[in-house]
């Protein structure tokens, strides 16, 4: 689902990609494309309420897929991803972003399209963590099925 240029549970920012993200071809390399989905992941939770950030800050990746569309290069950059909450669980949340080279119109077809699972834990106890009711209602504004 191609996100909207106005929808408000979307999260827009801008990721620069330096050389050092570019593989032999000239491509994003994958391993550097998942640094830079975490890049817009991080600046996505300094931008919400600070009591949805530190619920989220000890949230472990469980699952990641990445679909490459088209090839971005580094003369693509700054890459525009925009991202938001497909699925809140009672353990988990998944974030699905989509990417775009610079310029792109918010509503073209994204050259990557993303999502991570992420497990919200306790790191005292080791353990997995539930989210109640209140701070699932807490994150609906950024909820959008992907």
């Amino acid at each position: 689902m191609t996100e909207s240029a106005t929808d408000p549970a979307v999260h827009r920012t801008e990721i620069t990609v330096r050389w050092s993200d570019m593989d032999a071809f000239k491509h994003v390399n994958h391993a550097r494309m998942v640094t830079l989905l975490e890049e817009a992941r991080i600046d996505w939770l300094g931008s919400v309420d600070p009591e949805v950030s530190a619920m989220l800050r000890n949230s472990v990746v469980a699952h990641l897929e990445i679909r490459y569309r088209t090839p971005l290069a580094h003369a693509d950059s700054p890459l525009q991803v925009s991202m938001w909450l497909a699925r809140v669980r009672s353990a988990d949340l998944t974030v699905h972003y989509e990417v775009r080279a610079a310029g792109a119109e918010a509503d073209s077809r994204p050259a990557v399209e993303a999502s991570t699972q992420l497990a919200l834990g306790d790191p005292y106890a080791r353990t997995l963590r539930r989210l109640t009711a209140d701070q699932r209602q807490m994150l609906a504004p950024w909820v959008r099925p992907a």
